[in-house]
């Protein structure tokens, strides 16, 4: 497995706008091979920002790699355009190789 985060600063204030965003698209992600989950993650406040995180869990690397390139991805991301002022500067990405599993 393989999971997929990308963490956002979201600037205070702008927190309705992020999620309004983000839960009114469609992902596109429905029917996608080797697709799992995908979780909208709201973190701690801190002075100067809302921490936010998509999270993503795929059947493998290569699975995540090939949504990357897919026509389904082009559709989840076109013409979402946030509102200006609305980050702390770039969304910063992470993927993670599972090791364990314990459910």
């Amino acid at each position: 497995m393989f999971i997929a985060m990308n963490r956002f600063r979201v600037a205070p204030g702008r927190e309705g706008d992020f999620e309004e965003l983000w839960l009114s698209r469609d992902s596109h992600l429905k029917g996608v091979p080797g697709f799992v989950e995908f979780h909208l993650l709201k973190g701690p406040e801190r002075q100067d920002h809302r921490l936010y995180s998509s999270h993503s869990v795929w059947a493998s690397q290569a699975d995540f790699e090939a949504w990357t390139k897919s026509d389904a991805f082009q559709k989840a991301h076109q013409g979402v355009k946030p509102v200006k002022g609305m980050y702390l500067g770039p969304p910063n990405f992470e993927g993670f190789e599972v090791l364990q599993k314990v459910s």
